[in-house]
């Protein structure tokens, strides 16, 4: 007589609760624990990794509502941690600026890591949201001429992430009305257009220089933002593409494809609004 082995239930209950523990330090949703800090909220991010790459029951426990709501908790919670830290960037005097720089670049790893891990929760929206209503004050600080020959490794990681949410949102993944893309669009293209130049020319001067956009980087950049210019109105086309046509280093990021789409796609619209006029008059 053959034995048939039962798997004991999964209580979706435990699941639920190991998950939303893990989530609320790995986000430091309560605050820094003592005197963990740090390895606490590692330690918990790669909980989270673990447990959205490899529990089965993880899939379900983030259909729950409570769940979604804590995991939104937290994003709000890094992206603000972030802003916060990085105004804080022009206040530090010359003594401080060191360890101010730590401190943003652990805040940079958490939005890296949120990144990572919120399109496998389908909660990357939020994070795009956040991002974008953030974007003109975060140029506004890295852009800063304090800050103009220091914190390479700050500004290529905030292209880094920038890639992640032009990526969503050209692509169709996060829909954002169009005025939210235009901005996103407006506030770091220039910035993306101006960087990497300038972090090629600092390679060149300095041998061993780590902070570079590879190639890997610059080609979903110019991917994401070439489907992203094709998703705005014609007329916000337009200004994107005349801008980057009168800059007159029509370079890095290369936007020939969408000019050329816009161009077909206008001269379409007037052939077929005369031959609908002709047909009227007829």
């Amino acid at each position: 007589m053959s034995r048939i082995n039962k798997t004991k239930p999964v209580d979706l209950s435990s699941a639920k609760d190991i998950f939303v523990s893990a989530i609320r330090f790995a986000m430091s949703i309560e605050g820094p624990c003592f005197p963990f800090g740090d390895e606490l909220r590692v330690s918990a991010q790669e909980q989270v990794d673990f447990m959205l790459g490899e529990d089965e029951d993880t899939s379900t426990v983030m259909a729950d509502d409570e769940v979604k709501s804590i995991v939104r908790m937290g994003v709000y919670n890094i992206v603000h941690s972030f802003e916060m830290e990085l105004s804080l960037l022009l206040l530090d005097n010359a003594l401080e600026f060191e360890a101010a720089d730590n401190r943003v670049m652990r805040k940079v790893s958490d939005l890296e890591w949120i990144c990572n891990v919120l399109p496998k929760m389908n909660l990357m929206n939020n994070f795009v949201s956040d991002w974008a209503a953030i974007s003109s004050k975060v140029l506004g600080i890295i852009e800063d001429k304090k800050l103009d020959h220091v914190m390479w490794g700050l500004k290529i990681k905030l292209i880094q992430v920038t890639s992640k949410v032009l990526e969503v949102v050209g692509y169709g993944t996060v829909i954002l009305p169009a005025l939210c893309r235009v901005q996103l669009l407006k506030n770091w293209f220039p910035y993306v257009r101006k960087m990497k130049p300038l972090l090629d020319s600092k390679a060149i001067e300095e041998t061993g220089f780590p902070y570079k956009m590879d190639e890997d980087l610059c080609q979903s950049i110019e991917g994401a933002i070439v489907s992203l210019i094709l998703t705005l109105p014609s007329n916000d086309q337009a200004d994107i593409l005349g801008d980057w046509i009168n800059n007159g280093e029509v370079g890095y990021p290369d936007l020939t494809e969408a000019f050329e789409v816009w161009c077909y796609r206008t001269k379409s619209a007037k052939r077929r609004l005369v031959e609908s006029l002709e047909s009227h008059s007829e």
